[in-house]
C-alpha cells in the first residue's frame, strides 16, 4: 500500500522535475511540442503493434492454440498507449519500451510463462475392458 502511494506521488514529481530541466535546456514551447509529439507518435505505433498482435492472436486461434502471449501483449500495448498519452518523459520511455517487440517480449516473458506451464502430473493414462460379469450386474 505504501509503495502505491509512493508511486502516485513520486512519478509525477519526477516527471515535473524532468520537464523543468528539459524546458530549461530546449525552451518551454519545444518541451510542450516534444510532449505532444511523443504522445501522438507513441499512440500511432501502439496502434500498429496492436493490430499486429491481434493478427497473431487470430492466427493462434485458427491453429486451435490459446493465444496467451498475444492477450498479455495486447494488454501491455494498451498500457503503453496510456503511458504515452500521460505527459512526461519517464512514462514515455517505459511506453516506448513496451511498444518495441523485443523489449516487450523480455518484460512479458516471466508473466506469460506462468500461464504456459502444462501440468500433466495428475493425468493417468490407461485402458479399460468390460467383462461379462459387469454387464450382468448392471441388468439386476
Amino acid at each position: 500500500m505504501n509503495f502505491i502511494v509512493l508511486l502516485i506521488i513520486g512519478i509525477p514529481a519526477i516527471e515535473i522535475y524532468l520537464m523543468i530541466k528539459v524546458g530549461g535546456v530546449i525552451g518551454a514551447l519545444n518541451t510542450i511540442f516534444l510532449i505532444f509529439f511523443t504522445a501522438i507518435t507513441g499512440v500511432y505505433f501502439a496502434k500498429i503493434a496492436g493490430l499486429s498482435t491481434l493478427r497473431s492472436g487470430l492466427n493462434q486461434l485458427i491453429k486451435n492454440e490459446i493465444p496467451i502471449y498475444e492477450i498479455i501483449s495486447g494488454a501491455a500495448l494498451a498500457f503503453a498507449a496510456l503511458l504515452l498519452i500521460i505527459p512526461g518523459f519517464v512514462t514515455d520511455i517505459v511506453g516506448f519500451l513496451l511498444i518495441i517487440p523485443v523489449t516487450r517480449k523480455l518484460m512479458i516473458k516471466p508473466i506469460s510463462s506462468k500461464f504456459n506451464k502444462k501440468n500433466d502430473t495428475n493425468t493417468i493414462e490407461g485402458s479399460f475392458e468390460e467383462h461379462k460379469q459387469d454387464e450382468d450386474k448392471k441388468d439386476s
